[in-house]
């Protein structure tokens, strides 16, 4: 017989991608080989992801640039212990609720200068390389270099993906962004076809310029040269051109933001679920809504429920309704507010909201509680309400030989939402648009504040040891599908290409972080791969319940160490089934 193999299908797309050096998971080919080309150099993890998260800013604009932003969790042997790198931006000085007010917003647009805050992510990144890499800059950089200067060959989702790409912006480019149209448009204005090389010459002059302040100052020491380097994007040169860019403009953010700007070092929430402990970022984030869904969830039988079964896919939903809310209404940058972190992710608290969960109604309504004084339910005149109640990201995740796991988010900076800076070759983050005009809300605009993001990087422990990194683009979504494919792994005992690649369900229920901040009560998305019978017995309970395509809910990716030192990676094939960007996984 002239066959080869059984064709078992049983076995997920991406197969068991294994190794014991290092393994790298990022939503472009190009960077997982740069973190991958770092760890063989001697690189450690957070190299490695520095270096990944560099190239994802250039091969992916359309989900982010170093215009952005870059949260992480990250555990260095070293320390033997987890943190959190605050990646998240900071609203101007001259920011504030009344300056909006008398431009006659609103709501803060979702894209031009006036949501645009300090660019964070290159903070973020020399943060992490000073406190736990190793490698000099100019290693760590030198592959974004090479692409930004040579080109790489266009992707589907560059060229085509909806809202984001270059062909969806075209018109506004034409019309209004004349750099993004001479950078990413050709001679004839047309948009890019598939392969075609794309350069950024604006760019390799920026990180040739860094690499040089770098390593100029390096003599005296590594860290010496990042800081130099460092200097030099938010107080030299470049803080110059950013300034220049938005002034004129009219826009709010100016030199002296960027001087005073800081990345910082926290510790991060979590709890225990079984034998694991999750750990997230603070409540700038929507991270703690993962940790309060577990809580949650952890009083019902899920695994006797089944996997994606009707009784299951209702529970929980009806448990994200119940976290979600509580992000809603309490969620803010905590050196502003006072968030209730603690009672939020109590157990005596979540039972009592628990106990509003009907095990066969759906609810249609927005129900946050009240955790300062433990009770299930807020008084409704306490409740926000928006009145019309009724984007992009990357990932990399990186753990070494040695155990070190980094986990990054990086998202912002959207060839979609600011103009190419024409000096500097990447747009400025529009993430201020996540703020509320409204005085009442603790996420309104102010001075100097961070606005509360959907970027909400993911690391666990198992059996009390370092275990798996993991996180996805998504916006709101990105801790429904992510606590999907936790409860996979850890319930379920499903591989981690396996829990990347099971069917997973979205909800719309709950008010938006990103402008409008709409809601769309009791609305829910199967992928198509779940059966019509649970879509039927969802309806009945009252989901307004409809099947989306197959591959459609999440872009995961996620390295997994084992005790023996073994690493597990997987990248979502979602990513490229559905146009948006071409994940791989890389072992060694």
């Amino acid at each position: 017989m002239r066959t080869f193999g059984g064709g078992n299908t049983e076995i997920p797309f991406g197969g068991s991608i294994l190794g014991f050096r290092g393994a790298v998971a990022a939503e472009h080919y190009l960077s997982a080989q740069a973190g991958m080309d770092v760890l063989k150099q001697g690189g450690n993890a957070f190299d490695a992801a520095a270096a990944a998260t560099l190239v994802e800013g250039i091969v992916n604009p359309h989900m982010f640039t170093i215009g952005g932003e870059c949260p992480m969790l990250l555990y260095p042997t070293k320390e033997a212990k987890v943190v959190a790198i605050n990646g998240n931006t900071e609203s101007p000085a001259r920011a504030t609720l009344d300056a909006y007010q008398r431009l006659g917003f609103d709501l803060i647009p979702p894209e031009g200068v006036f949501s645009a805050g300090v660019p964070a992510a290159f903070s973020a990144l020399m943060t992490m390389l000073s406190h736990y890499g190793f490698l000099p800059f100019e290693m760590v950089a030198q592959p974004a270099y090479l692409i930004a200067r040579d080109g790489f060959p266009a992707h589907q989702g560059l060229i085509q993906m909806p809202k984001f790409s270059i062909q969806a912006n075209r018109e506004k480019f034409l019309d209004m962004w004349s750099a993004s149209s001479k950078l990413y448009l050709g001679p004839n204005k047309s948009v890019p076809v598939l392969g075609q090389r794309l350069k950024n010459p604006a760019m390799a002059g920026l990180l040739d310029a860094l690499i040089n302040e770098a390593r100029n100052h390096q003599k005296n020491g590594r860290e010496t040269g990042l800081k130099a380097a460092l200097k030099m994007f938010y107080q030299g040169d470049i803080a110059r051109e950013i300034d220049a860019f938005v002034t004129g403009q009219g826009g709010f953010l100016g030199r002296t933001d960027l001087a005073q700007f800081q990345t910082f070092i926290e510790e991060p929430v979590s709890v225990e679920f079984f034998d694991t402990t999750i750990f997230k970022c603070g409540p700038w984030s929507q991270g703690p809504v993962f940790l309060q869904l577990l809580r949650l969830l952890e009083g019902f039988d899920l695994v006797g429920m089944g996997h994606n079964s009707a009784d299951y896919l209702h529970i929980w939903t009806e448990a994200a309704k119940l976290a979600y809310a509580d992000r809603e209404q309490f969620y803010a940058d905590p050196r502003f507010v006072d968030v209730p972190m603690n009672e939020l992710l109590s157990v005596e608290y979540n039972v009592k909201r628990r106990s509003l969960i009907d095990l066969q109604q759906a609810s249609g309504l927005h129900r946050p509680g009240d955790p300062r004084r433990l009770r299930a339910l807020l008084p409704d005149d306490e409740v926000f309400f928006r009145a019309n109640w009724g984007y992009g990201t990357v990932h990399v995740a990186v753990v070494d030989g040695q155990g070190n796991m980094a986990a990054l988010s990086p998202s912002g900076g959207w060839i979609s939402g600011n103009e190419i800076i024409p000096s500097l070759g990447f747009p400025l983050t529009t993430r201020l648009q996540t703020f509320y005009l409204d005085a009442r809300h603790p996420n309104v605009v102010a001075p100097c504040k961070r606005p509360r993001t959907t970027l909400s990087p993911s690391l666990a422990f198992r059996q009390g040891r370092p275990w798996m990194v993991f996180g996805t683009m998504g916006g709101d979504q990105q801790d429904q599908w992510t606590s999907q494919f936790f409860l996979n792994r850890v319930l379920f005992k499903m591989s981690v290409q396996e829990a990347i690649e099971a069917p997973k369900i979205t909800f719309d229920h709950s008010p938006a972080i990103f402008y409008p901040h709409d809601a769309f009560p009791r609305k829910v998305r199967l992928e198509g791969r779940i059966s019509n019978t649970v879509v039927d017995q969802l309806n009945r309970r009252g989901h307004l319940a409809e099947l989306e395509s197959d591959w459609a809910a999440g872009f995961i990716c996620a390295v997994a160490r084992d005790e023996e030192g073994c690493l597990e990676v997987g990248a979502d094939p979602r990513g490229n089934k559905a146009s948006v960007f071409p994940a791989c996984a890389l072992a060694w």
